[in-house]
């Protein structure tokens, strides 16, 4: 009887967290989907001001990476672009 007791109260608190870590992540992505839209604004008054978000985005990409691998990263585009010809 007292193991029911037991597994019965492990089984609660068990579900109470799995649904305290489901409504987290919930709000975690609609807080994610709101700052999604967020950028997509400015990525828009960005190119209503005649700016081009392509180049944006690859400059946003790029800045996230370490110099070294931005430089490794260009280096085998260079070569690459060499062999097929197109510098």
């Amino acid at each position: 009887m007292a193991d029911d007791i037991t597994q019965e109260s492990s089984q609660t608190v068990a579900a109470g967290q799995l649904r305290a870590f489901i409504e987290r992540i919930e709000r975690l992505e609609e807080e994610k989907k709101t700052i999604s839209d967020d950028i997509k604004e400015v990525f828009a008054e960005a190119k209503g001001n005649g700016f081009d978000v392509k180049a944006m985005r690859t400059i946003i990409r790029l800045r996230k990476k370490e110099q070294a691998e931005r430089e490794e990263e260009e280096a085998m585009l260079d070569l690459y672009m060499a062999a097929l010809g197109m510098v």
